[in-house]
């Protein structure tokens, strides 16, 4: 069995777990609108971190003669409260550090910034983080679209289940740059306004920037957890190999993935469906062609894409650990943006904050080029 052992998250929100959970229980969405956004013309409606925040916090951790980046900061910000939290020496050789993030430095190709020419690697990235905290395990990287946050959780469960090591550090991060903002903008896919997922009204996801974290252990074998203990029971990742940006019109690939965690599960305990909701055209029809395919449309379902924006790599996790809080506590959060359903979009999306007195949630993710995601977690 797999616990997970310590979150943290860093996003506009808030600098740690509680603040974030509590923001959006309230219905506080991080997301403004800015005109001329790193220098892209059209309006655009994003989560974007507050650097001096981010420096002043940084620089009250130990300090190293390292120059880190902005995505790299917020990164080791939420990996050091994730580990105080956990309370163990990340620094043993049984301890394997997974990043998950798409674009990583990406900025730096059109910056004048000095660093070596390799920090523009997602590698390079990754190892300076583990270092920074004494591991001298080569960490691995997870760049898999936007189910990265979620895959790097499955390559941790396969990880521990295999006994290949005692504790993973799996943090997602991800920062918005000219680059990034211009590309989906190719795609005419954001919105101008805070996004709607699955409202017949949608026009278009929103961008945000965050670090989330997740400290998983295995259980050893014959110790029994306290009630209430959060646990990641499984996870699937199933590609459709649909398109290289549209997803599968029937949701292929993601109802196998959900077909497969839904083995050896209760499905009345299951309290919600997090899904992808990015609040497009295309992916918000495949989810809930693929949850009424699974005969799950009876569920609650909540997008978590309104408060905080598509964090690309962090999604995964962010959400994760949103939804992890929100099933301890016996809450079911709204799906904000969401108030009138299309005819073809009939499912039980929440309008309203809800308590339950079920344990389990089914996190939905989706990506670029068909890739898909499933993973049922809670509390034991």
């Amino acid at each position: 069995m797999i616990q997970q052992i310590a979150n943290s998250i860093v996003s506009p929100l808030g600098f740690s777990t509680c603040e974030n959970y509590l923001a959006v229980k309230s219905g506080i969405s991080a997301l403004r609108s800015y005109e001329h956004l790193f220098g892209v013309k059209e309006l655009c409606c994003a989560s974007v971190m507050d650097n001096r925040k981010v420096e002043d916090l940084f620089s009250m951790l130990p300090s190293t003669t390292e120059k880190y980046t902005k995505v790299e900061k917020m990164a080791i910000l939420a990996v050091a409260a994730a580990v105080e939290q956990a309370n163990i020496d990340v620094s043993k050789p049984d301890v394997v550090f997974i990043v998950s993030t798409t674009k990583g430095n990406v900025e730096l190709l059109e910056s004048n910034v000095c660093y070596e020419k390799e920090r523009v690697y997602l590698w390079r990235s990754a190892q300076l983080i583990a270092q920074y905290f004494g591991n001298k395990n080569v960490p691995i990287v997870v760049s898999n679209a936007c189910i990265s946050g979620v895959s790097a959780q499955i390559t941790a469960q396969r990880l521990l289940e295999n006994d290949l090591c005692k504790h993973v550090v799996v943090v997602g991060a991800e920062v918005l740059s000219k680059f990034i903002i211009s590309g989906f903008q190719s795609f005419k896919a954001l919105s101008s306004s805070i996004c709607k997922p699955f409202d017949e009204s949608r026009d278009g996801l929103n961008l945000g920037e965050a670090a989330a974290c997740i400290v998983y252990s295995k259980v050893e074998q014959g110790k029994s957890l306290p009630q209430g203990s959060l646990v990641f029971y499984n996870g699937a990742i199933r590609n459709d190999a649909n398109h290289i940006s549209g997803p599968s019109r029937v949701g292929e690939g993601l109802f196998n993935a959900i077909e497969k965690v839904k083995k050896n599960i209760d499905i009345q305990d299951i309290a919600f469906i997090n899904a992808h909701g990015t609040a497009t055209l295309y992916n918000d029809d495949m989810e809930v062609v693929a949850i009424k395919r699974a005969d799950l449309n009876h569920l609650p379902v909540n997008s978590l894409k309104a408060y905080f924006g598509h964090t690309l790599g962090a999604a995964g996790i962010l959400e994760t650990i949103i939804s992890s809080v929100a099933v301890s506590e016996g809450n079911i959060i709204y799906s904000k943006g969401f108030e009138n359903s299309c005819n073809n979009l009939n499912i039980n999306i929440s309008k309203e904050n809800k308590t339950t007195t079920k344990k389990l949630f089914l996190k939905l993710i989706s990506g670029f080029g068909g890739c898909n995601a499933a993973a049922i977690l809670g509390k034991i």
